[in-house]
C-alpha cells in the first residue's frame, strides 16, 4: 500500500512539474543611448508599490553625472492631484555588459534595485521598465498621456514577457 501511495505521489508531482509554466529569463532592449534616455518621464501605469502609495502625477527625471552614474529624481503629488509634492532622490548605476539597459537604482544605502529597460520606442518617446522577478513594472512616456492603442500594444508585449498585467494600474496625470 505504501508503494502505491509513493508511486501516485511521484506521478502527481511529475505531472504538476510538467504543467507548471516556467517563465523564461527577462530580456532587456539590446542597447540604450543614455544621453537620449535622460530627461523627464511621466508614469503612465505601474504595478502598485508601497513606496508609491497615494501618488498622483508621478514622474521621474534622470541626468547623467560626471561621476559616471545617473542622478534620479522621482516625484509625485500625495493623495490628490493638488496634494503636497513628494520627492525621492537617488542614483542609478550602469550594469556592465547590459548595453546600458540594465541599471541598479539606489535611494538609500546599501540597498539597490534592478531597473531594466525592457521596451523602448525608437524615438525614445516611451519606455517600459521592469525587474527580472517581474514584481515591478512601469510604463513611462515623455508626455503625460499616451494613445490608448499604443498603451494596449505595450501591455500586450509586457504580458508576452511574463508580467501579470492584471496588476497594472494607470497613473493619474491630471496635474499637467
Amino acid at each position: 500500500m505504501k508503494i502505491e501511495i509513493l508511486i501516485l505521489l511521484v506521478l502527481f508531482i511529475g505531472a504538476a512539474a510538467l504543467t507548471a509554466k516556467e517563465t523564461p529569463p527577462l530580456e532587456t532592449v539590446p542597447r540604450v543611448d543614455l544621453q537620449r534616455y535622460m530627461g523627464k518621464w511621466y508614469e503612465i501605469a505601474s504595478f502598485p508599490q508601497r513606496f508609491q502609495k497615494g501618488c498622483h502625477c508621478s514622474m521621474a527625471e534622470y541626468a547623467m553625472t560626471d561621476k559616471g552614474y545617473v542622478s534620479v529624481l522621482n516625484s509625485c503629488r500625495k493623495d490628490s492631484p493638488g496634494g503636497k509634492l513628494s520627492r525621492a532622490r537617488g542614483k542609478a548605476f550602469i550594469v556592465e555588459g547590459g548595453g546600458n539597459a540594465k541599471l541598479k537604482v539606489q535611494f538609500f544605502w546599501p540597498f539597490r534595485g534592478d531597473y531594466w529597460i525592457i521596451d523602448l520606442a525608437a524615438d525614445y518617446s516611451y519606455a517600459v521598465v521592469g525587474d527580472p522577478s517581474r514584481k515591478y513594472l512601469w510604463i513611462l512616456s515623455r508626455r503625460p498621456r499616451m494613445d490608448e492603442a499604443l498603451y494596449n500594444e505595450i501591455v500586450d508585449r509586457c504580458a508576452q514577457k511574463g508580467f501579470d498585467v492584471s496588476r497594472l494600474r494607470k497613473t493619474d496625470q491630471s496635474c499637467s
